[in-house]
């Protein structure tokens, strides 16, 4: 999103170059001259001429601050506009021949022949006209560039706070959803067996913790994420029997700082989880977890038991957050690769983050 600092350094940059150029336009001619000529009538050559850059500093300006912004842009006034500036047009030919004849008049030796009055003669004033409405329509140019600049500056800021406030909406979903999953399975435990469950409990707290103070940032480092992986995975195994297999490999350093979208794999284990375990208790799960050079891979294999139509447990909402908040975070960079086998028995699940180019 941008901010103010960033408006300012953009005004900044505005300013400079406008320096640059008019500097360009009105110290560089000073130095084209004959090597014959001294540098007093270099110099009083160079103030007759100074005349007429000052007055397309004078039309561009009267344009750009004031007469496009106010009366072009944002009023649409276009006589009001066309009248200011055949006033501005008049006033600059004016002063153009005002200068002129001052510079032959208090400094004769640039030409001790020339007329001591100004020279009315048409093609010098076509030119002049010429050149005046040229800098009036770079003016118009210039103005026009940087307001498309800012509405799109506009635009994009709009979409970046509309896609903030969609994944906070989307982090506050995800906390209830998991916990309501999370307390569904203490719930079962309890039934049959009260110490896994209150060992259950304790898990989940630990899991409390990262949902409560990591998943309100963007970007968590890659080995916490890990370690909430790995006590989630350890919390699902209580409540599972010796029938199903699970096979968890997380290779992730213990100091791996790779930023990563915080509980981005977890509905993908849940839902392993609630699919991969037949109701006799028997089942295949295997869930791994690397990072080569930046790129993240998640990739998740499990039996294949979809929910009968009687089964009402879970909203599926978790691979629809999944899925949004990929597209909102990893714009381009990520690729998810899910289904079913040819045979019907496993599930796979797939997500390849790829490293943000710099």
């Amino acid at each position: 999103m941008t901010t103010k600092i960033d408006k300012t350094k953009s005004k900044y940059r505005y300013l400079i170059l406008h320096l640059l150029c008019w500097s360009v336009l009105i110290v560089v001619p000073i130095f084209f001259h004959s090597s014959s000529d001294d540098w007093v009538m270099i110099f009083n050559r160079y103030l007759r001429w100074l005349g007429n850059p000052l007055t397309y500093l004078l039309i561009f300006y009267v344009n750009y601050l004031w007469a496009v912004p106010r009366f072009l842009l944002k009023k649409r006034d276009w006589q009001t506009f066309v009248l200011i500036n055949l006033v501005v047009l008049v006033g600059g030919l004016f002063v153009i021949d005002l200068w002129h004849w001052c510079a032959i008049h208090w400094l004769p030796e640039i030409n001790p022949n020339a007329p001591k009055r100004p020279n009315f003669r048409f093609p010098r004033y076509f030119w002049a006209l010429l050149t005046h409405i040229l800098i009036i329509a770079l003016a118009v140019a210039v103005r026009m560039i940087q307001r498309l600049q800012h509405i799109e500056e506009a635009r994009k800021e709009a979409e970046a706070a509309r896609a903030e406030a969609e994944l906070s909406n989307l982090r506050n979903q995800l906390n209830p959803h998991f916990l309501l999953n999370t307390l569904n399975n203490i719930y079962a435990l309890i039934a049959f067996d009260q110490d896994k469950a209150q060992m259950a409990v304790g898990e989940l707290s630990k899991l409390l913790r990262h949902v409560l103070y990591e998943n309100q940032q963007d970007f968590v480092p890659l080995c916490k994420e890990a370690d909430f992986m790995r006590n989630y995975i350890e919390l699902m195994k209580i409540r599972v029997t010796d029938g199903v297999k699970i096979d968890a490999n997380l290779n992730v350093q213990p100091n791996d700082s790779t930023p990563v979208a915080p509980l981005i794999f977890i509905s993908l284990i849940e839902n392993a989880f609630k699919h991969g375990i037949s109701p006799q208790g028997t089942g295949i799960i295997k869930i791994d977890l690397n990072q080569t050079d930046g790129d993240i891979t998640c990739e998740i294999h499990n039996s294949y038991y979809p929910k009968r139509e009687n089964d009402k447990s879970g909203s599926g909402i978790g691979l629809e957050q999944v899925s949004r908040r990929l597209e909102l975070m990893y714009p381009d960079r990520y690729k998810w690769v899910k289904g079913v086998s040819a045979d019907g028995k496993e599930y796979y699940s797939i997500i390849t983050i790829k490293k943000e180019k710099l």
